[in-house]
């Protein structure tokens, strides 16, 4: 079954008992995402707000909020997918297997865009920005943001729908500077494709005209966060996704979506440029204010009985995490023709995605004598030159062979791998001063930082504990060491108040370790809180990785530098407290919290609908 529409699937939903429809007043500022992330946090079902305080229109959001729902919204059409995305990887399977692929050239078909001459639902109304649901999903946003855009753009004097760029690109719509109803923030980031296009405007006379549209079948948001080759069209993807054609037309010099609930159109301003965010982001952090790209807005049309599309992100795993899911579902065929002697990936999900980056991969080069890592880091540095991959900060490769059952999504298992066998002297090798994502704010600058490629092969070298030596302490300011997991110290540091006390501390701490001979402990964290570190396995991932720079926070015990290649004898020691530079953590308005938590509790209005 193809949506037709947002509303059609919500539907659907609801017939399989997956919708929670609140019918009270709710307000879009804080109130909304609040609720959403009690619902997520609960596994719970699809939200409908029926009545948004300010706004005329409904909203829904946590459509993906579980990965069995996110299969159930395209279970007609992930099969038949994955079967296009199999032909295009090797044409010849059609003659190898035919009755696998029976019909696929058929549902190949529903990824050609379709201009729509007649049923055009967006134009049955229009509005202006302040009348669509202002979510605020964190009390220090800017203003209301959409989180769930479809940003359209096309190059300078080029109507070919099929070189379009579709990208998931966040939208002030309030707040700061902007011009209530006239103004609107584009946000975009690295390795962005509307990028390209931008340049292009940039150079030429033409104005730079954008479509955004919100809603329209689960496909079309999706296809925006999808990472693509350059290329291939968005809107193919959402075609096939959908199993049915992405419906289109031109109003007024822009594209519009035919069946989006909402499409907003505008043009951005050559050269102009304000202050857009703080916006709390899927890192578990605020990104901060900074200048970026105007749109003026044109018009603002919705469909009848237009639902408003939206999610609230935050510290993984969140809504989004289903994106991540789905991706690897769709593309894991993929993976071996991209890069290949890649067997596995996992950009880790609680660690922010980016942060941290599992791998295992083939070591073919010198079967003949002694492994170490070659291969691994020919696979290792095409990871780091390619696609969204590129923003990996922490990229931990494995070889595959020194342990068959190894599996990248089994973090625990996948460190205790790692930390058994690393040589520090040997096997960490650092990018400085480069481009990490735009989120990340660890590095030494605004998409400034580093990354390290921790390489990974041969036997085991040592046997992991979980207890301190006897005669173990600790220097002044240092307390508290705890385990996160056999091999792993966490160890609770004074607070950091700049970096260069920050450097003498942690070279006060690895000389002190320097009198323990012990290596069954090769891995130390510093953090500002051990008891939360150790808690819980997301918390440990999300800590070290969201808040070191592996070139700044990286010491280790016995360190040496030798032909400029940074390594240790002893320990790694990482620092990761939080710094005077990071952003600031997402931390929930508390009289909302408490709000919603009357909803939750029994008498609520809420009670029981979970």
């Amino acid at each position: 079954m193809a949506y037709k529409s947002l509303k059609d699937s919500l539907l659907d939903l609801e017939r399989h008992g997956q919708i929670l429809r609140i019918s009270s007043e709710v307000d879009p500022d804080l109130e909304m995402a609040e609720i959403h992330r009690r619902v997520f946090e609960q596994q719970g079902p699809a939200i409908l707000f029926e009545n948004v305080k300010g706004s005329p229109f409904q909203a829904a959001s946590n459509l993906y909020g579980t990965f069995e729902r996110t299969r159930l919204l395209f279970r007609h059409t992930m099969a038949k997918m994955q079967k296009v995305i199999e032909l295009k990887i090797d044409p010849m399977n059609f003659l190898r297997k035919p009755g696998r692929y029976i019909g696929t050239p058929f549902h190949a078909l529903k990824g050609l865009p379709m201009k729509a001459r007649f049923r055009k639902p967006i134009l049955y109304g229009q509005t202006t920005i302040d009348q669509l649901p202002q979510v605020k999903a964190w009390p220090m946003d800017g203003g209301a943001f959409v989180t769930l855009p479809q940003v359209f753009s096309m190059a300078p004097n080029d109507n070919n729908i099929m070189k379009s760029n579709v990208g998931m690109y966040r939208i002030q719509l309030s707040g700061n500077d902007y011009i209530q109803n006239k103004e609107i923030g584009l946000h975009y980031q690295l390795h962005r494709g509307i990028g390209v296009h931008h340049s292009q405007y940039n150079e030429s006379e033409e104005p730079f005209r954008v479509s955004i549209f919100v809603g329209g079948a689960p496909s079309h948001a999706f296809s925006a966060i999808m990472p693509l080759p350059e290329g291939l069209s968005e809107l193919t993807f959402a075609g096939l996704l959908n199993g049915r054609r992405f419906r289109y037309f031109e109003q007024d010099g822009f594209t519009l979506s035919a069946e989006a609930d909402f499409c907003i159109t505008g043009t951005v301003v050559k050269n102009k440029k304000k202050p857009e965010g703080p916006f709390g982001d899927h890192l578990g952090y605020y990104s901060l204010t900074h200048d970026f790209p105007v749109m003026e807005v044109d018009k603002v049309y919705h469909r009848k009985d237009a639902i408003w599309h939206f999610t609230a992100v935050g510290r993984p795993p969140a809504e989004d995490s289903s994106f991540g899911y789905l991706i690897h579902e769709l593309v894991k065929s993929l993976t071996p023709e991209e890069f290949p002697g890649l067997l596995q990936v996992n950009a880790v999900d609680a660690a922010g995605v980016h942060p941290l980056l599992l791998a295992v991969g083939s070591e073919r080069y010198m079967p003949f004598r002694e492994r170490k890592p070659e291969e691994i880091l020919t696979i290792a540095n095409h990871l780091l030159g390619k696609g969204q991959t590129t923003l990996a900060k922490y990229l931990i490769i494995a070889a595959h062979g020194d342990d068959p059952k190894l599996d990248v999504h089994d973090v625990r298992g996948y460190f205790k791998h790692i930390l058994e066998r690393i040589d520090w002297q040997r096997d960490l090798h650092f990018q400085t001063q480069t481009t990490i994502d735009t989120l990340d704010y660890s590095g030494s600058g605004w998409n400034a930082g580093s990354k390290v490629v921790w390489a990974c092969c041969g036997e085991q070298k040592r046997s992991l504990k979980g207890t301190l030596p006897t005669d173990f302490t600790l220097p002044e300011g240092f307390s508290n060491p705890k385990f996160a997991q056999e091999g792993i110290l966490i160890v609770q540091g004074p607070k950091c108040t700049d970096m260069q006390t920050a450097e003498r501390q942690m070279n006060q701490l690895t000389q002190h370790l320097e009198r323990f001979e012990w290596t069954s402990i090769p891995l130390v964290i510093v953090a500002d809180d051990s008891g939360f570190v150790t808690a819980t396995l997301n918390n440990f991932v999300w800590v070290t990785f969201t808040r070191s720079n592996p070139s700044h926070d990286i010491y280790g015990v016995k360190s040496s530098v030798v032909h400029k290649h940074w390594g240790c004898k002893g320990a790694l020691v990482i620092d990761a407290r939080i710094k005077p530079h990071h952003a600031p953590e997402l931390i929930p308005d508390a009289k909302v919290a408490a709000k919603v938590d009357k909803l939750f509790k029994k008498g609520g209005e809420l009670y029981g609908k979970i």
